[in-house]
């Protein structure tokens, strides 16, 4: 415990003294974060775990890379950075789901109706005390 309270002031005074410094950036301002392959494993989970599963593409933006959106038939929906358009649609192939231009479709309805359901749940969630919560 002591050795603990040691280590902490020693790293706020040390903190202090380098306080005047910048900070190290992983990525500089103003640019945008690539994928990588933690966004492609986890899609890659998504689409193993849920039935009818669609893939919805989302064009680059001035502060967002290429996204894929990948939408389950129960609406439930997730988003991720990929390498680029192309990406997206080998990832497409690769787990042979559809791939749809969000530009020309637009989001699938099921998506828009879970998500309200979801932000209602929890709307009504924090009005009712009587609710257990979770450990």
């Amino acid at each position: 415990m002591v050795r603990r309270l040691a280590s902490k002031v020693a790293r706020t005074r040390g903190s202090a003294l380098v306080g005047l410094m910048p900070r190290r950036r992983r990525n500089k301002p103003g640019t945008l974060r690539t994928a990588d392959s933690a966004d492609l494993a986890h899609l890659t989970e998504f689409v193993r775990m849920q039935p009818g599963v669609e893939a919805y593409i989302e064009p680059r933006t001035a502060v967002t890379d290429t996204t894929v959106v990948l939408v389950a038939a129960t609406g439930e929906w997730t988003r991720r950075r990929v390498p680029g358009p192309d990406a997206a649609q080998a990832f497409a192939r690769k787990h042979a789901i559809p791939l749809y231009d969000v530009a020309v479709v637009g989001y699938p309805k099921r998506m828009r109706e879970w998500t309200a359901q979801r932000k209602e749940s929890a709307r009504t969630h924090q009005q009712d005390p009587d609710t257990p919560t979770r450990p």
